[in-house]
């Protein structure tokens, strides 16, 4: 699949990047043609994908020494003595043009709320035991983020991260394991797609090849694999 085949779909080989140039710019830190996010937002990394000894030194000085540099699916390759911390296989995939949001069905009395600030503690102690992928204290500000409670109890929750131009990324997608099987979140991700097509967007999202099951439910919510993504980290000399 190439490009091409979507509109305005180049930016999208650079998320990070197109992200803290643009909409993100705030939430962000720059030096010459690198940039980061703010420590309690996000972790990721951008350096162009023709990096020179120049980029990979000015994101060594944002970062400091002995720094976590999680380059997320930026193909450039770091200097040698930039240690390899993990690499993962992905894929990242779209929401095909024309298909709106399904009715998901959820269990009778399900309501889906808008989470805030006063709601960090709950997202933070449902990520770390469902682990869908990096959340931090200030994680929540990238974007709106929905959740589902069950007894008062945050059970469920999906938001958006990277904002490149034109496109809305879906993520943090997870649920309790004791409330799994109720439809949680496909709920929530027709409710941020729906959001995101309001705004005249386009939604897309990143996903584990391992997780099989994650890549089946996104495929019956209208999402197709547009490319393979490798994501990459690595510690600063």
């Amino acid at each position: 699949m190439t490009n091409g085949e979507y509109d305005g779909a180049r930016v999208l080989d650079d998320p990070v990047g197109e992200s803290l140039r643009g909409r993100h710019a705030d939430l962000g830190r720059r030096c010459g043609r690198a940039a980061t996010y703010l420590p309690e937002v996000a972790t990721f990394s951008a350096v162009p994908a023709d990096a020179d000894a120049a980029d990979w030194a000015d994101l060594a000085r944002l970062l400091g020494r002995d720094a976590f540099a999680d380059m997320f699916s930026c193909t450039a390759v770091p200097p040698p003595d930039w240690k390899p911390v993990f690499l993962l296989e992905g894929r990242q995939m779209v929401r095909s043009a024309g298909v709106r949001p399904g009715a998901a069905r959820a269990a009778a009395g399900t309501e889906v709320v808008e989470l805030g600030a006063a709601d960090v503690p709950e997202m933070l102690d449902l990520t770390a035991r469902t682990r869908p992928g990096p959340f931090w204290p200030r994680t929540h500000e990238l974007g709106t983020y929905l959740g589902i409670r069950a007894g008062g109890r945050l059970v469920a929750m999906a938001g958006e991260r990277l904002r490149p131009p034109g496109w809305t990324e879906l993520s943090a997608v997870c649920t309790d394991p004791e409330a799994r099987g109720r439809g949680y979140a496909a709920r929530l991700l027709d409710a941020l797609v729906a959001r995101v097509l309001d705004r005249q967007e386009r939604p897309f999202l990143h996903v584990a090849e391992e997780n099989t099951a994650a890549i089946a439910l996104y495929e019956r919510l209208g999402f197709t694999s547009r490319k393979h993504v490798t994501f990459r980290g690595f510690r600063t000399p």
